[in-house]
């Protein structure tokens, strides 16, 4: 072999092994040399498992225990209420309205994402105590299906509007699964469109066990909620859901008015 052949072979082969000495420094997303399939799916994202758990809900036997209910809604001004409760940490009961539900479901999906419990209140706001079955049927399922729609939950409480009930909706509903809810509280917010009203009615009438209703579909009453918290808590009440009230326990059909003192509430 002469010597420039030599000397050619030689510089190749050592300019092959730097080149190749180089490239097995890069990163794949640098050199590209080999890209790797992927055999896993890829992880999710791990759960948030920060702050303390959440803490069971009082003992209302014993504690001075109020449900704050809001009856008609969804509607804009539910949206401030719902700022207005989760900066105070307390939880409400909504009963809502099938056709309310069915024109604001982002709303209703807010109240269950915040703890609220969420309820039925008829489709039309019907008169359920004078109406047929096929009418009570209809208003019932058409809102327990718009409710459902919206947050993935189906209520177990109904309010039937006016408080109107009867014998055929008490059947109904302990066949639909469902505790007729009416209130112990009743500060004709719907009448008096006035902030100062409402608010001195409820504070004058609150019991431990009571049921407190009032609307948010009207942005007077809304603005009442601030210091009717405020100034109960500051007297030892806890604010509940209704369920929680009566210790988890309603049955179906039945009406539920106000907690006694007597009642065992969350007790085994």
């Amino acid at each position: 072999m002469n010597g420039p052949n030599l000397v050619r072979r030689v510089a190749g082969a050592v300019l092959a092994v730097a080149v190749f000495g180089f490239l097995s420094t890069l990163t794949p997303a640098q050199g590209k040399v080999r890209p790797v399939a992927r055999t896993e799916p890829p992880r999710p994202p791990r759960a948030e498992t920060g702050g303390a758990p959440k803490p069971p809900p009082p003992d209302c036997a014993r504690a001075k225990c109020l449900a704050l209910t809001f009856d008609d809604g969804p509607a804009e001004s539910t949206a401030e209420l719902l700022d207005i409760l989760a900066a105070r940490k307390v939880r409400a009961t909504f009963f809502i309205v099938g056709e309310n539900a069915a024109r604001h479901p982002e709303l209703v999906r807010r109240e269950l994402e915040a703890g609220h419990e969420i309820a039925d209140h008829s489709y039309t706001h019907a008169d359920l105590g004078r109406a047929s079955k096929k009418k009570i049927m209809a208003e019932l399922t058409r809102t327990q299906d718009a409710i459902r729609r919206a947050s993935g939950v189906t209520p177990v409480l109904l309010r039937p509007p006016y408080g109107s009930t009867s014998e055929r909706l008490t059947k109904i509903t302990r066949e639909l699964g469902m505790a007729q809810v009416l209130w112990t509280v009743d500060p004709l917010d719907w009448e008096h469109r006035d902030t100062a009203y409402v608010e001195k009615r409820v504070l004058k009438a609150a019991r431990p066990g009571y049921i407190v209703l009032m609307h948010d579909i009207h942005p007077t009453s809304v603005r009442a909620v601030p210091k009717i918290i405020d100034r109960l808590a500051a007297e030892g009440y806890v604010f509940v859901t209704v369920p929680e009230l009566f210790g988890g326990r309603l049955t179906p059909g039945k009406e539920y008015v106000q907690r006694n003192s007597g009642d065992p509430q969350g007790l085994p």
